[in-house]
């Protein structure tokens, strides 16, 4: 096996070096006037490529202005970055021309951004996922949590509130799950996972007080 790529073993802050992709869609109902009107709605998963930690946000449409404002989002909380890794999608690709992002494309652009120590988007080559299993392995334990709840739940119709809520809980559970070989010794209980590094709190926080089930979430159809 090949050394781990330096980003990987970065000490900078989190989300610092990330890998971000596309994931859905999802079909969300909205109340009209008349009746309920459907459509499809996405997410994008952004995963820190050092500590291993999951953020998601909700993108409306696969169109670049939705990403941007997706990015923006994901900006707003975690801080800016040094590096950002995907595959070439349009949306992609136009988000890092409309953020004036120089990109491995473009190798003059590169040369003179990381000069001034800023943040450059590198894109993987065409037909290549498999560079970019950091992130695609999280897609696929995102997958299936969220396969779990909505078997559990039968034929119901997401909302937008509950699809948001749903994602948040998501990125909770993967953030919780332990990044080393968990220890047997009772003197030694700590598990580190990403959401302790994120948060420097080592308890699972617990679901509010109250009787909640299916009908808090989902609308039967």
């Amino acid at each position: 096996m090949a050394s781990l790529p330096a980003d990987r073993l970065s000490t900078e802050p989190p989300f610092t070096h990330f890998g971000l992709d596309v994931f859905g869609p999802w079909t969300v109902a909205s109340r009209q006037t008349r009746g309920l009107a459907h459509s499809k709605w996405w997410a994008v998963i952004f995963t820190c490529m050092s500590v291993r930690a999951v953020n998601i946000e909700v993108l409306e449409s696969l169109d670049t202005s939705s990403f941007i404002s997706a990015l923006r989002g994901f900006f707003s909380i975690q801080g800016p970055a040094k590096q950002i890794h995907s595959n070439r999608g349009t949306n992609f690709i136009g988000a890092c021309k409309e953020h004036k992002i120089p990109s491995n494309i473009n190798n003059d652009s590169v040369d003179t951004y990381l000069s001034e120590q800023g943040c450059i988007w590198i894109f993987k080559p065409p037909h290549a996922s498999h560079m970019g299993g950091a992130w695609e392995r999280m897609i696929g334990v995102e997958s299936r949590i969220l396969l779990a709840v909505f078997l559990q739940q039968g034929h119901s119709t997401l909302n937008h509130e509950t699809l948001i809520t749903l994602l948040a809980e998501v990125a909770a559970i993967i953030n919780a799950r332990p990044l080393v070989p968990v220890s047997t010794d009772p003197d030694d209980p700590l598990i580190l996972t990403p959401a302790a590094l994120l948060t420097q709190k080592v308890s699972i926080p617990s679901s509010p007080a109250g009787d909640y089930g299916a009908k808090d979430l989902f609308k039967r159809q």
